[in-house]
């Protein structure tokens, strides 16, 4: 057997333009991210299903999911009927049932909501993968039990607690966790919210580097792009430039999980050294 890596497309979702590219312009940012007459910009939510070549069967995030009521799903610009994800992953073969492990760059409700059952009215959350491990960072899961009043919007007050309660939840601390053998290594990243956890997978192939949101799509791998929800956007840029460079001696392509039109991507630099992501028309790497 050997390793796959497949994106998986999660429930779309439409935000502002302008909280997504922070105090980039305008006028430069509508090329890449045309804005509806509501200036929001579509955004996708989609995982990485990494089928190893040991047996174990692991998502790299859960996107947005359909956990919200009606209400808030408009808000916040939630697009699908039902958990596209889990949907999506049956069609890959794959059922939530069969999912070893979760790796989760953080919890903010776009990366971890797919985590939760689809609402329905008078029932409580409910975790949707059942047999699931949860690798997570410490710090990430910190924010998220304590957020700050500028980002508590962004979290599910009940996720933590579900996670702890499972008993399958993994705490990481290092560059590597237990659970997972040396194919998998683990960047830190503070600056668009402490303890954002990158995961770099290496196949037979390839090595490729879960981003999350260190940059959500090709536009924000140009190092001086960042978005409003960054909490430390100067600290954010000197990492993209730390951890691209440590990648791209590796020869590492990138997956994007906002992108909504690219998920994998060649990392290079251009005539100028700067960095820029080549798109990839592959949805499966081996």
């Amino acid at each position: 057997m050997t390793t796959t890596l497949k994106a998986i497309e999660g429930n779309m979702q439409k935000l502002d333009g302008g909280s997504m590219y922070g105090n980039c312009p305008k006028a430069l940012w509508e090329r890449w991210s045309p804005p509806d007459e509501l200036n929001r910009i579509d955004l996708a939510c989609r995982a990485m299903l990494i089928e190893h070549e040991s047996g174990k069967k692991i998502l790299c995030e859960t996107g947005i999911g359909y956990f919200f009521p009606g209400k808030l799903r408009d808000r916040y610009g939630v697009r699908g009927d039902g958990h596209v994800l889990l949907d999506n992953l049956e069609k890959a073969g794959v059922r939530a049932e069969e999912i070893d492990a979760v790796i989760l760059s953080h919890l903010h409700f776009d990366h971890a909501g797919g985590l939760l059952l689809p609402y329905e009215e008078g029932k409580e959350p409910a975790l949707a993968f059942p047999r699931a491990r949860f690798l997570l960072s410490r710090e990430a899961f910190k924010r998220a039990s304590n957020p700050h009043t500028r980002d508590r919007a962004s979290f599910i007050p009940e996720l933590p607690g579900l996670l702890e309660s499972s008993g399958r939840l993994d705490l990481v601390d290092s560059n590597h966790a237990s659970y997972l053998d040396d194919d998998f290594e683990f960047f830190f990243s503070d600056g668009h919210t402490p303890g954002l956890m990158l995961t770099k997978v290496r196949t037979q192939n390839d090595t490729v580097l879960f981003v999350g949101d260190l940059a959500p799509g090709l536009p924000w791998v140009h190092l001086p792009i960042t978005m409003g929800y960054d909490r430390y956007p100067e600290l954010l840029v000197n990492e993209k430039q730390n951890i691209f460079s440590q990648v791209l001696e590796q020869g590492a392509k990138l997956f994007f999980t906002h992108d909504p039109n690219t998920a994998f991507a060649l990392l290079e630099r251009d005539e100028k050294g700067k960095f820029k992501g080549i798109p990839l028309d592959a949805k499966i790497m081996s």
